[in-house]
């Protein structure tokens, strides 16, 4: 391991050295573009640093000394050497390897193996036609080009034999073929890779696309400068592929070392679109400008504004139209996915759906069965489902968690599968696109809740009411009723053990006692009010008993089965307000009550057929059983046509 070191620190000792010493090295006359100088620096110290970086932490990986080694022979060494044939030979013959590392690289990357054991003749063939290319170029006899046409040749006495243009073209057109090898390589471990590896190729694919990009990017703007009188150069072309050499390298470096530093697959898209875009304004700018150029000459201020207007005007269409294809065509999932949850939040607006379906939604458009919505309620400091489910603290199943938002606040937290990571292009722009659902329904959950709570309070203070009409009903059977009964028995003991002598007495205590049992009957009818004794036997003999006392003949039908107190009782004074009622005001003639239970529901109709136009009016008593119905959770129902009757239908939740 030790030795895997010294050797990264030589080479890259000796790298630098060559590349300061051909900065500081003073200039010669016949070398008018020395401002290339720092472009080839940069583009062999980069991935010389990027592979002693990647050395020193994994000393055995090939990446790391394709880097270091690869780059080298790249350093321009025309200022260096004092034989200035040979060093305008050596930089003559050295070019082509600065396609060298990076196809190296494509054959190996990320892992430093190939593809397979059939991709050891492609690379091997590679490695053949860059050797020989090299080699045959260090022999070349030929003329240095200006402005180095007066330098000797050291290799001007030979003359190479016709044969060797022979083996030459295969050569060159092996370098080409294996550009092609080292893109096809790389499409097809990104073609098969998932996970990590894949996110690594992707970075590697983005730099190597920019080339072809930067190409085209250049030909048209040396067009468009030839065009308005300026002249294009080949420098500018070698500097651009040092710079992109320089980003291949960058490139490599981050997807091993850093791979999740920034969304690559964003990244990629909005290349894409600038791309296409800057390609298709900068051709139609160019097309403008000759087509009017041509009417009103070169270098018209009118032709030159005319274009940059109608670029101008078509940049924003234009790009909206290059971004929806782009996301189409490379990344389906996403554009579905985001596309599938905007389709959710217009029927939202439409009223068509609720908001609380957002989570399915989301899971739907992820393609994760698992993932789920969970909504941060701020008023009770907790997590809630959209059923209303409360959430102390989030479930702790392996699900990975994805914070919904804006503007820095959560408003839900996205439990998803933790490969949805390896997808952050798909992940944000779906969780991005669901953030209004998520708000809105985050609100109705709370709401929701709020109004459980509030339900809940008002049933435990109708619950809590009832059992004190019951305990007042218990003390005044037990307590106070028991007392009078006690004092009219003595009082009738009494009566029957005066002598003869005393019955001029028995008048009065026949009052008294008389009075005792009116006083006990008002008790018991204060209880009756407070809470029927007839509850004790059941809803069903309670409403036969309030039919008898019925001045109208009153049909019921009634199971006999138990419920609740509290719903038999609340079920009692409303058949007793809605027979009031009937009595009262509807001139009715009969009345029937019916009573059923399905579903965890009782429901009790009770319908006359008087002059009907019952309506709950402020402070009535058809008002006050609205009232009744919401404390105990439930619904009523109050129809009552004119001459038809009145039918009044209450649905009271109930557990039994």
């Amino acid at each position: 391991m030790r030795i895997y070191r010294v050797a990264v620190v030589v080479v890259f000792a000796a790298t630098v050295a060559l590349v300061v010493g051909s900065l500081v090295a003073p200039p010669t006359e016949e070398h008018r573009h020395l401002w290339l100088l720092p472009f080839v620096a940069l583009a062999t110290l980069t991935p010389s640093v990027i592979g002693v970086l990647i050395a020193l932490r994994q000393p055995r990986n090939v990446i790391a000394w394709i880097l270091l080694v690869g780059s080298l022979p790249t350093v321009r060494i025309v200022t260096l050497i004092p034989a200035r044939g040979w060093a305008l030979q050596w930089d003559r013959a050295m070019w082509p390897l600065l396609y060298g590392w990076p196809i190296a690289i494509a054959f190996v990357f990320p892992d430093g193996r190939l593809l397979s054991r059939r991709w050891r003749v492609p690379a091997a063939a590679a490695v053949v036609c860059f050797v020989g290319f090299v080699g045959l170029a260090m022999f070349d006899p030929a003329r240095f080009d200006p402005p180095n046409e007066s330098v000797h040749n050291p290799m001007s006495f030979w003359h190479a034999p016709g044969w060797l243009v022979a083996v030459w073209l295969p050569l060159w057109l092996g370098i080409l073929a294996s550009l092609t090898a080292g893109a096809l390589a790389v499409w097809l471990r990104l073609r098969r890779s998932s996970g990590v590896r894949r996110l690594q190729m992707l970075w590697l694919a983005w730099a190597g696309g920019l080339i072809p990009l930067g190409l085209v990017w250049c030909g048209l703007g040396s067009v468009i400068a030839w065009w308005f009188g300026g002249a294009s150069s080949s420098r500018l072309l070698y500097a651009f592929l040092l710079l992109m050499e320089t980003g291949v390298a960058a490139a490599v470096g981050i997807a091993v070392v850093r791979y999740k530093l920034y969304a690559i697959e964003q990244l990629i898209n909005r290349t894409l679109v600038y791309a296409v875009l800057t390609i298709i304004l900068g051709a139609t700018y160019a097309l403008i400008a000759v087509l009017l150029g041509i009417a009103a000459g070169r270098g018209s201020a009118w032709v030159t504004a005319t274009a940059t207007l109608a670029v101008a005007a078509a940049f924003r269409p234009l790009r909206g139209r290059i971004q929806l294809g782009v996301d189409r065509r490379f990344d389906r999932q996403r554009f579905a996915g985001v596309r599938l949850v905007e389709a959710f939040e217009r029927e939202v607006r439409d009223g068509r759906r609720p908001p609380e379906e957002i989570g399915v939604v989301v899971a739907q458009a992820l393609l994760d069965p698992l993932a789920e919505i969970v909504f941060w309620l701020p008023a009770s400091h907790s997590f809630g489902r959209a059923t209303g489910e409360l959430l102390p603290v989030l479930p702790d199943d392996g699900r990975t968690r994805t914070a919904v938002g804006s503007r820095g606040e959560p408003t839900a937290i996205l439990l998803h599968d933790p490969r949805l990571l390896e997808r952050p292009n798909l992940l944000h722009g779906v969780v991005r696109a669901a953030r209004l659902s998520s708000e809105i329904a985050r609100w109705r959950v709370e709401v929701r809740l709020q109004l459980q709570e509030v339900e809940a309070s008002r049933a435990r203070i109708v619950e809590a009411g009832y059992e004190e009409r019951r305990r007042l009903e218990r003390d005044l059977h037990d307590g106070a009723q028991q007392r009078l009964v006690s004092l009219g028995l003595q009082i009738r003991r009494m009566q029957r053990s005066l002598p003869r002598e005393a019955a001029i007495l028995v008048p009065a205590l026949d009052k008294i006692v008389d009075e005792v049992g009116a006083a006990i009957t008002d008790l018991r009818q204060i209880a009756a009010g407070v809470r029927p004794v007839r509850l004790d036997e059941g809803l069903a003999s309670a409403l036969a008993d309030l039919a008898r006392t019925s001045p109208i003949p009153v049909e019921v039908d009634a199971p006999v089965e138990r419920l609740a107190a509290s719903v038999e009782a609340a079920a009692y004074f409303i058949a007793c307000e809605a027979l009031t009622n009937a009595v009262k005001h509807s001139s009715a003639s009969k009345v029937s009550m019916k009573v059923s239970h399905r579903d965890g529901t009782l429901m009790l109709t009770v319908a006359d057929d008087g002059i009907g136009g019952a309506a709950p009016r402020r402070g009535s008593g058809l008002a006050g059983l609205h009232d009744r119905v919401a404390a105990h959770g439930g619904q009523l129902e109050i129809a009552s046509p004119i001459a038809s009757g009145t039918r009044i239908q209450a649905a009271l939740p109930c557990e039994s």
